[in-house]
């Protein structure tokens, strides 16, 4: 008899990387969410970051990002390489560039997989290395009349 894992919706798609982008248009999760669809896939996770109203203990009013041309194209890398280590169905992921109020989603991105532990581990490294690797930089403007640059 053969084993679950022999069925091919158990393993990853052929090609899962479904959109990849920096922006400086006002982000959907919907439009992440419908990128990452699959029949195959039981589990899909969504991350979306927001802007927050502090950092650091300081009164955050607004923020600028602002990225490195090649931005996109580490995103993309990163994308292959945890799409390549997990059984992914579908990976999406959206940045935003420019000024930003608090509130607004700055970063959406989503995994489906066969399965939800599957799915959670998946977005989790994704999320996780595209802040840490992506050359994408944020201008914090404080209350306070203070600013601070913060990126990979």
């Amino acid at each position: 008899m053969a084993s679950t894992h022999d069925h091919p919706g158990e393993q990853a798609a052929q090609d899962p990387i479904k959109l990849i982008s920096i922006r400086d248009t006002p982000l959907s999760v919907d439009e992440v969410l419908s990128a990452v669809g699959d029949d195959a896939a039981g589990g899909t996770a969504l991350f979306v970051g927001t802007v927050r109203n502090h950092d650091g203990g300081a009164d955050v009013d607004e923020l600028g990002y602002s990225c490195h041309p090649s931005a996109e194209d580490v995103m993309r890398r990163i994308a292959e390489k945890v799409a390549a280590e997990r059984p992914v169905r579908a990976l999406a992921a959206v940045h935003r560039v420019g000024d930003l109020r608090v509130g607004d989603l700055a970063v959406v991105v989503g995994v489906s997989c066969p399965h939800r532990g599957e799915a959670f581990e998946a977005c989790r490294k994704l999320i996780d290395d595209l802040k840490h690797e992506v050359p994408i930089w944020k201008h914090q403007r404080f209350s306070d009349g203070t600013e601070e640059w913060v990126g990979a």
